[in-house]
Parts: structure tokens; C-alpha cells; sequence
């Protein structure tokens, strides 16, 4: 099949997404969903706990399939684990045995390139994230902000055509989590690859994005730019940017 070089680079649409708990409970993630990103764009996803905003990663990432309607990636439905997607954790998820230049240099030798190339290409991406000088540290030696870093150097390695990243700030306080901000956006920059963060951290989707998508009970509530985004006057778009509880819903 001739690829669609005219289609967005990820679509969602009519998606919905359930699962049982652990106690057999239904559970509702996402529904009847729709999203867009054009080739080269880059989108904070924002919302509150629970919105969905996790679950839509794990989908385009094929990590997830939705209950109903259908996700797409440069015009294809997914089908399981797409090499040209980079994903950056939540968590770092590193292996705690492997050094830092032995857990970026894993996926790569993993897919069969040789030694040679792949510890090149670590120790180059290494150096992007300023790393270069803890190559033969462990995780546990690190702090969290430089395991984020080796997270990304990891995850941008092959040169992906797509970067999602989920809550790359998460637990990092105001400092560390600029320099993450700021080297998300030199990746964004100088690979000009399509790039979705989900994030909580309002000044980061200020920033990093060049569109701003809102979801709210399941499905997308706002998309525009963060200029517009931010000045809006809508009352949830307003609670949320704000961080105002709800006074129906206040406990106090």
C-alpha cells in the first residue's frame, strides 16, 4: 500500500475506550473521541485526573486498543507496536541493572543494529541531554531529573517520526523541570518530529506546545493555540488553567 504522505500524522476517531477493574467493574476512559495532529505539530494535552489523557498515548503507541472506533498513524491503523514512535514515560522506567549508556543503547541492539553504531548513537544522544559525563552511572545514582533525561535520550535515539511524552515533569521541582521544558523543546526543534506531552503542568503546555487540546469527561473539550487557550473565557477551560475546585464539588 502507497503510504498517504497527505494525512495527519495521528488520528483518533470515533474512539472510545473501555475496561474492567480488578474487582469487574466497567470502566469508561474514553469516548466517542476524536483528535487530529498534522505532520510536524506538537500538542500539550491537558485535563484533569482520569480525563482519558494517558489512555489516548497508550493508544496511538498500540500499548492499548480501543473498544470501538479507530486509531491511525501516518494514515495506517495501528496494529500493534510502531517502531517510528518514541514514548517517554511517566515514570523513567530504566533498567536499575544497566547503566546509563547500556539503557539507551538496549532498544537499539535489541532491533539488531550492530554494537558499533548503536554505542555511537548513545553516546551522541548522551551528550544532547548532558549526560555525557554519567554514561557508566545507575539509575540509582542519578536524580530524578537526569533519569527523565536518559528516559528521553532513549526514546529519541532511533530518530522517531513521533515523540509522546507522559507527564515528563511529573514530581521534578520548578528548576529541573524548566531544563526538561527546555530540551523538549530543542528535540522539537532540531528533529521537527510530531509530538504530543500530556501534562499537568500549565507553564510547560504554555511553552512546548503549538496547540493546546483540553479533555474533559472523556472526550476533547478545547483545541486551540496557547495563546487562545490560555485567554479563554470559557468556565471549565478557566477552572482548570486556574486551578479552582468546582464549590459543588468542594469537601470543605
Amino acid at each position: 500500500m502507497t503510504p498517504d504522505t497527505n494525512s495527519p500524522a495521528i488520528e483518533l476517531i470515533n474512539v472510545s475506550r473501555r475496561f474492567l477493574t480488578p474487582d469487574g467493574k466497567s470502566m469508561t476512559a474514553l469516548r466517542d473521541f476524536n483528535m487530529s495532529v498534522a505532520r510536524g505539530e506538537f500538542v500539550a494535552v491537558v485535563g484533569p485526573t482520569g480525563c482519558g489523557k494517558s489512555t489516548t498515548l497508550n493508544l496511538v503507541t498500540g500499548l492499548a486498543k480501543p473498544s470501538a472506533g479507530e486509531v491511525r498513524v501516518m494514515g495506517a491503523p495501528v496494529d500493534g507496536i510502531d517502531p517510528r514512535i518514541g514514548f517517554v514515560f511517566q515514570t523513567d522506567a530504566l533498567f536499575p541493572w544497566r547503566s546509563v549508556i547500556d539503557n539507551v543503547v538496549a532498544g537499539p541492539l535489541f532491533r539488531g543494529m550492530e554494537p558499533e553504531p548503536a554505542y555511537a548513537a548513545a553516546r551522541d544522544w548522551l551528550a544532547r541531554v548532558n549526560l555525557s559525563m554519567h554514561a557508566t552511572k545507575y539509575p540509582h545514582q542519578l536524580s530524578g531529573g537526569m533519569r527523565k533525561r536518559v528516559g528521553l535520550a532513549r526514546a529519541i535515539i532511533y530518530e522517531p517520526q513521533i515523540v509522546l511524552y507522559d507527564e515528563p515533569t511529573t514530581g521534578l521541582d520548578p528548576i529541573v523541570s524548566d531544563s526538561i521544558d527546555k530540551l523538549i523543546i530543542r528535540v522539537r526543534d532540531q528533529l521537527k518530529v510530531t509530538s504530543i506531552v500530556v501534562t499537568h503542568d500549565m507553564r510547560s503546555a504554555r511553552r512546548v506546545g503549538n496547540r493546546v487540546m483540553m479533555l474533559h469527561e472523556k472526550k476533547l473539550y478545547a483545541n486551540a493555540t496557547p495563546a487562545e487557550f490560555f485567554a479563554s473565557t470559557d468556565p471549565i477551560v478557566r477552572q482548570f488553567v486556574d486551578g479552582v475546585a468546582d464549590e459543588k464539588e468542594t469537601l470543605i
